[in-house]
């Protein structure tokens, strides 16, 4: 095992995939010279040229659609955005091109492109650069989605979505970047869609969650065993192919639910969990399934307001209290 930052795993991983394969190439606004907002792609440019890193003007319907004509015919193109909160303006290109050429061309053309960055909430970045755009992106047919927790998901979950065939979005959280941990030593490291992963076992309640609200998670379970509450944490990964099987599987074995997300709770991933649950395991419940989102509010700029309207430790706490009636 070698330990690595998030953002050395994400650039280890298109590194790797780069030299396997000659067609992936990486292209967004200050992705080469100046490395990646985030440093991502840091000495990719000096590794692999400017044919293959490519900087981009600041026109994300742009360089968006150059990325979906280009996997149209062949290419892999890694999109990167420098936040998904820039993707709006290039959802046209996503949505209505990328998710469904295969469907429209009859199978004739794939469209293996991915789309990546960051998303949800940093420090005090306001309502307009602060979102967590999941859900928006899952209610399209012909799109699978990603949110890598753990530098070693980064890694996985990146070179799979680079490898596939269809269109993927791969979110990455905003703060996770300088985050270190162990990542196997192996390129062919891979996550494949509709993978789930324990990153805690429990039998009390379960907290299900992704992305950035894993480690939110997971606090929240160290403090909750101090009241000798077991709670169970698990890591969809994949947001679209759902882990079905690993989701309920949880619901089977504590028989209390909560869910965890960064965006907001309006036709949000926990109310499509809870379906999940309602409809295949409604049964197994001894308590309603209980959702912790972001405040159903824009995102605040005020230090003391960002803080209450974000999903905390305290608030999952809270939330497996009651579904444990404690």
């Amino acid at each position: 095992m070698a330990v690595m930052t998030y953002r050395e795993a994400l650039g280890q991983a298109l590194a790797e995939e780069m030299e396997r394969d000659p067609d992936v190439f990486l292209m967004g606004e200050e992705v080469g010279v100046y490395q990646g907002a985030y440093k991502v792609s840091k000495g990719l440019l000096d590794r692999f040229g400017e044919l293959r890193v490519v900087d981009t003007p600041i026109t994300e319907l742009g360089f968006a659609g150059l990325g979906v004509g280009a996997a149209m015919v062949g290419l892999r193109p890694v999109i990167e955005f420098m936040t998904f909160n820039f993707s709006l303006l290039a959802l046209d290109q996503v949505f209505n091109s990328a998710a469904k050429v295969r469907y429209m061309s009859g199978g004739q053309f794939k469209c293996p492109i991915v789309f990546r960055g960051p998303t949800g909430a940093a420090l005090q970045l306001s309502a307009q650069h602060s979102q967590a755009l999941e859900s928006p992106y899952l209610h399209f047919p012909g799109l699978k989605l990603c949110t890598p927790a753990t530098p070693a998901d980064a890694k996985g979950l990146l070179k799979a979505a680079i490898r596939d065939d269809d269109p993927v979005v791969v979110m990455e959280g905003e703060l996770l970047y300088a985050l270190k941990g162990e990542v196997p030593e192996d390129r062919e490291l891979l996550v494949p869609p509709g993978t789930a992963e324990v990153k805690r076992p429990g039998s009390d309640v379960s907290i299900i969650t992704h992305g950035k609200m894993v480690h939110v998670a997971l606090q929240a379970a160290a403090k909750l065993e101090q009241e000798e509450i077991d709670a169970e944490v698990l890591d969809l990964r994949w947001l679209r192919p759902l882990d079905i099987e690993a989701a309920l599987a949880t619901v089977y074995k504590t028989n209390r639910v909560v869910c965890v997300e960064e965006g907001w709770p309006y036709l949000g991933v926990g109310a499509q969990i809870s379906t999940l649950i309602q409809e295949e395991a409604f049964d197994y419940l001894d308590a309603p399934v209980v959702r912790v989102t972001q405040a159903d509010v824009p995102m605040p700029y005020s230090k003391n307001l960002e803080k209450l309207a974000k999903p905390s430790v305290e608030r999952v706490i809270a939330a497996c209290h009651k579904v444990l009636y404690r």
